[in-house]
């Protein structure tokens, strides 16, 4: 979410277009006010500790946030803002409120939805709580547009939470495609496997030769890091000569539920005895990141619910296959067959399936990835841009109409 906010702010920029980006500071030392680019002011609202809080904690900062975002608006003359875009349900709430008192459209985007995450729980991990269903249905009701990732999402908010289909834009997010693109072609020493890996290997401390798996994400039960794991154990029970060549990175940090057994992963590793060929990497810059998806043969995205699948895209604008769980976005984050695989369900055996078959026939590894590449491709943030124009357009000559009808 914080790549969409800012992909999309920096654009919006480009197009003339002043955004200003209301967050909670985290850090006493952040100041107020930071130019992100020209025409971009990230506002670093205090509101509760200057720390990381769990996301069950940040609910009851949320009267401070608010406060201090209309605080903000006072300070200007009337009209300072045409229009807001809230993102998650927190601060959709905060946007019920000021569009209220500034009388402008507010579009929400959910990015997940409680509803969603409830009905597809991984094991271990906690439901949503009740007090964020009832958030999200207030936005749903109060927002001018609702900006869905893909017709999946448009059509849950229209059937969970009974959103007007007329307010319901689907819009796809986007990849950096000037950061996230293959490296050049080069053969591969057996001269079967095209490879675009080895400048990036040699950066990240990888063997030229290695079979590498990739995860990337927060490292909690909804993102399934745990079913690649097992996928890899199964895999070098069933080939154990694969264990001088496999290499699985997982490149990420806890978050939610996670962070309650932050060294879980590492220790399942350990039960699984793959601790050998498991790299683990806090997350990383994205240029950082676009090595890593150019190291990888495969990226992995197992998740239990994704609104969208920006790893998948990302991974595939630089020519990686991506294996992925056939849920939510990443149906339409990865074109089944022709960009990488969808597995229904979550049987380590059937990832296990997907990536040795991968592993064991260079020709359908080298034919997604020339399909990755092409898939990926085609969701820039510039298209992003171009359709949320269009939506914030039509929800303010809307709330224009209403005005002007109420004035006659």
């Amino acid at each position: 979410m914080n790549v969409y906010v800012v992909e999309v702010a920096k654009r919006l920029a480009d197009r003339g277009v002043e955004v200003d980006i209301f967050t909670r500071a985290t850090s006493r030392a952040l100041p107020p006010v930071v130019e992100l680019v020209p025409g971009v002011l990230v506002r670093n609202v205090v509101a509760g500790p200057f720390e990381e809080l769990d996301k069950a904690e940040l609910p009851r900062q949320l009267c401070g946030f608010t406060s201090e975002v209309l605080r903000t608006e006072a300070a200007h003359d009337p009209g300072h803002y045409d229009l807001l875009h809230t993102h998650y349900w927190l601060s959709g709430q905060a946007g019920w409120a000021a569009k209220q008192r500034w009388g402008v459209p507010l579009v929400h985007s959910m990015h997940t939805m409680a509803k969603v995450k409830n009905a597809a729980l991984a094991e271990g991990d906690k439901p949503e709580p009740a007090e964020r269903v009832l958030g999200e249905e207030q936005v749903v009701e109060s927002a001018d547009r609702l900006v869905a990732n893909t017709a999946k999402e448009a059509r849950e908010l229209i059937g969970l939470y009974g959103a007007d289909p007329a307010r319901v834009a689907t819009v796809s997010p986007g990849a950096d495609l000037s950061l996230f693109q293959p490296e050049s072609l080069i053969a591969r020493s057996t001269g079967l496997l095209p490879h675009r890996t080895a400048p990036a290997r040699r950066r990240l401390g990888l063997p030229r030769d290695a079979y590498v798996l990739l995860f990337v994400g927060r490292i909690q039960p909804l993102k399934a890091p745990d079913v690649l794991l097992h996928a890899a154990a199964r895999m070098l029970r069933a080939d154990p000569s694969l264990r001088s060549r496999l290499v699985v990175a997982v490149v990420g940090g806890p978050s939610g539920s996670g962070r309650e057994r932050p060294e879980g992963l590492q220790r399942l590793a350990a039960e699984l005895g793959i601790a050998d060929v498991v790299r683990f990497e806090p997350p990383c810059p994205q240029r950082e990141l676009a090595d890593w998806y150019r190291a990888a043969d495969v990226t992995v995205v197992p998740s239990h619910n994704e609104s969208f699948g920006l790893v998948a895209v990302e991974s595939q604008a630089c020519g990686t296959p991506v294996v992925a769980a056939a849920v939510g976005g990443l149906c339409t984050a990865v074109n089944d067959g022709e960009s990488g695989l969808l597995i229904k369900g979550h049987d380590p055996a059937d990832y296990a399936a997907a990536l040795r078959r991968l592993h064991d026939e260079p020709g359908l590894h080298a034919r997604l990835a020339r399909g990755a590449v092409r898939h990926g491709r085609a969701f820039g943030w510039d298209a992003t841009v171009d359709r949320l124009l269009e939506v914030y357009t039509g929800a303010m000559d809307e709330r224009t109409s209403r005005v002007m009808e109420i004035s006659a």
